[in-house]
C-alpha cells in the first residue's frame, strides 16, 4: 500500500520573486542583444530568449493549498508526496498536482429495502460522517474514493440490517428499533472496516430511516399494539396480585378478620376482578354474615 509522505516544496513567494526577476533581467538582456546595430549577438540573443521561456515555464510549479486540503503530487506517475500545509507553494513544473479535500463530509444513503434477521422486509437509511486521512490511500488504491465510501457504506447497512431483529422479542437482544445507541456503534465500525484502505476515516454513523415495508407494515403494527395490550396487562395483573397479597397479609396481621381457604379464594377473586376489569364495578352490599 502507498502511505502518505509529505512533499517537499519551496515557498511560493521566493520562487515567483527569482523567476519574476530572471525574467526582467532576460528582457533587458534580449532587448540589449538584439538592438546591436548593423551586427546583433545572436549567441547571446538565443540565451536570453532561452532564459526568458524557462523562467516562464517554471513558473506553472506555483500553487495554492487552502486550509483542509491536500495537493497529491506525482511526476510522470511517481507519487512524490503530498502538500497539506496552507500556503503558496512551488514543486517541479512537470509535477501534476490532484486537489484531495480533508474537510468532514456527510453522506446519506437512500431508503433501502432488506430483511431483518426474521426475514421481514424492511427500510432503512444512514447518514454517515466521514473524512479523508491519508490522500496517497485515497487517491491510489481505489479507484474513486467518494465512490467508495458510498458503495461500501450501503453494503455496510445492508450487512447489519440483516444481522439484527426490527423489534427485539427475546430479553436482551440488541434491535434495530430500541437498540439505536448500540447499532450505530456496530454500524460505524463495520463501515471503518470497509473504508479503511481508502485511507477515509469514519466520524459518526447512524441509522436516519427504520420502518417496515408498506406491504407489511399494517400487519405489524397490529402485532406492535397487540404486544402493547399484552404487557400492559401484564403488569395490571401483578400490580393486582400484589395488592391483593398485601390485603390478605394486612387482614391477617392486624386479626381484623379471620378467612378460611375458602373465603379468601372468593376474596381475592373479587378483588382480581376489580383490579383487572376495564370498566368501573359496582358494589354489592351484604346485609348479612360473610357466609350468607
Amino acid at each position: 500500500m502507498i502511505q502518505e509522505r509529505v512533499v517537499r516544496s519551496v515557498s511560493g513567494y521566493l520562487m515567483l520573486f527569482l523567476l519574476l526577476a530572471v525574467m526582467a533581467l532576460s528582457v533587458l538582456w534580449l532587448v540589449n542583444a538584439s538592438g546591436q546595430h548593423p551586427h546583433p549577438r545572436w549567441t547571446e540573443f538565443v540565451l536570453s530568449l532561452l532564459l526568458l521561456v524557462v523562467a516562464a515555464f517554471m513558473l506553472g510549479g506555483l500553487f495554492v493549498v487552502n486550509p483542509n486540503e491536500g495537493r497529491v503530487v506525482q511526476l510522470f506517475g511517481t507519487y512524490v508526496g503530498t502538500a497539506r500545509r496552507a500556503g503558496f507553494h512551488w514543486v517541479n513544473p512537470f509535477c501534476s498536482r490532484r486537489r484531495v479535500s480533508l474537510r468532514v463530509r456527510n453522506f446519506e444513503s437512500g431508503k433501502l429495502k432488506v430483511n431483518d434477521r426474521d426475514g421481514n422486509p424492511i427500510e432503512i437509511a444512514a447518514v454517515v460522517v466521514w473524512r479523508v486521512t491519508d490522500t496517497a490511500e485515497a487517491v491510489f488504491e481505489v479507484d474513486n474514493y467518494q465512490n467508495f465510501v458510498q458503495v461500501q457504506s450501503e453494503a455496510a447497512l445492508r450487512n447489519l440490517a440483516t444481522s439484527h431483529p426490527y423489534d427485539s422479542h427475546e430479553e436482551g437482544a440488541i434491535a434495530l428499533r430500541s437498540h439505536t445507541q448500540e447499532i450505530a456503534e456496530q454500524l460505524k465500525v463495520e463501515v471503518q472496516a470497509r473504508l479503511q484502505r481508502a485511507g477515509v476515516e469514519v466520524i459518526e454513523a447512524r441509522i436516519s430511516h427504520l420502518a417496515y415495508a408498506p406491504e407489511i407494515a399494517g400487519a405489524m403494527l397490529q402485532r406492535q399494539q397487540a404486544s402493547a395490550v399484552i404487557a400492559a396487562r401484564q403488569k395490571i395483573v401483578e400490580g393486582a396480585v400484589g395488592m391483593v397479597e398485601m390485603a390478605l397479609d394486612m387482614l391477617s396481621r392486624k386479626e381484623v378478620i379471620t378467612l378460611d381457604e375458602e373465603r379468601k379464594a372468593a376474596m381475592v377473586s373479587n378483588l382480581l376482578v376489580v383490579l383487572c376489569s376495564e370498566r368501573h364495578t359496582q358494589p354489592v352490599v351484604n346485609t348479612g354474615t360473610i357466609y350468607q
